[in-house]
């Protein structure tokens, strides 16, 4: 089968288009045939292995041929104790090595696809999806009324963030550069602040939560911008070669007893309560995906490139032809 591996790390011309072994399905897996997957910043960070502190779970020198991310496809095998899927289903969800026209995954991982999405649409939302319903609703504890500063709201989880927390009830104010404000007041954000002309820990308003998704403010510039028991929920941004954001989490983690506000960090991990709920909202006309660009599988390292790149709107996605059957 045709598939995207990886030698060795750095930039995306890493990446070699060739032809792999099929995967083998367990007894407690499921084997996909996958027709669409998703690039987000997991992915780059493991193409580039960076932060360096990655390499210990990916490879010193090299890294291992696995790359999870999210995707949609269908089952073309069950695993003797797999009873919850079928061939022939539309599933999404999470899987490694899913770069591949095949692709074995848990079902712990998966669920059957919304009826309304795409393959190309469906693969958008796994990864993205749940650490924005986890960062807002758990992690967050958004209460209607409550003011809430989204930052990176233009990016993968930015766009879904934005629609979770209007869904809780919460006023939301939305970050973004210039090409995204339009896209993000159609999300329903109340309020947006282009961060390449405003800063907004230089204005007076002060949020109950803060979510940030990407930039580089300080953990004492964000808390400036909280109010005094106010939440802060860091689940990315920038940091430094070895040890990339984690030296700010742990920062976070350990200021957050000595305050009144509350400072928070969290790992989003496959939960398929948490993907079916995003079905239901998703069939439900409730919340969208936002796609920027698709690549066939073949041009992944462009793909990977725009998404470098910046500025990207939404989701990058990959999308592979219809092989034949196994």
């Amino acid at each position: 089968m045709k598939a995207i591996v990886q030698s060795r790390y750095g930039s995306a011309d890493v990446l070699e288009y060739t032809d792999v072994q099929k995967p083998v399905v367990r007894d407690d897996e499921v084997l996909v045939r996958v027709r669409a997957a998703s690039i987000g910043a997991w992915v780059t960070h493991v193409i580039e292995g960076d932060p360096l502190i990655m390499r210990l779970a990916f490879g010193l020198r090299r890294p291992k041929p696995i790359r999870s991310s999210d995707f949609a496809g269908e089952v073309v095998d069950v695993g003797k104790q797999v009873r919850e899927f079928r061939a022939g289903d539309e599933v999404y969800g999470e899987a490694d090595a899913v770069f591949a026209e095949y692709a074995t995954a848990k079902p712990a991982a998966i669920s059957q696809k919304p009826h309304s999405l795409s393959f190309e649409e469906a693969a958008a939302v796994p990864i993205a999806g749940q650490t924005a319903l986890l960062g807002i609703r758990d992690v967050g504890s958004v209460q209607p009324g409550q003011r809430v500063l989204i930052i990176g709201a233009a990016g993968g989880v930015g766009t879904f963030a934005v629609q979770i927390a209007r869904l809780l009830g919460a006023d939301v104010t939305a970050v973004c550069g210039t090409s995204g404000l339009e896209l993000v007041s159609s999300l329903g954000a109340d309020n947006v602040i282009d961060y390449t002309s405003e800063d907004f820990p230089e204005q007076s308003t002060t949020y109950d939560l803060i979510y940030q998704g990407a930039g580089s403010h300080s953990i004492s510039e964000l808390r400036d911008a909280l109010t005094e028991s106010g939440t802060l929920v860091l689940s990315s941004g920038e940091g430094g070669r070895w040890f990339g954001p984690l030296g700010r989490l742990a920062q976070a983690l350990a200021l957050s007893p000595l305050l009144r506000q509350d400072l928070r960090t969290f790992v989003a991990k496959p939960d398929v309560d948490n993907l079916r709920h995003l079905t239901e909202l998703i069939e439900g006309g409730r919340i969208i995906t936002v796609i920027d660009r698709i690549y066939p599988l073949a041009e992944m390292a462009e793909a990977v490139r725009h998404f470098q790149h910046g500025h990207v709107h939404g989701k990058t996605v990959v999308t592979i032809p219809k092989a034949p059957h196994p």
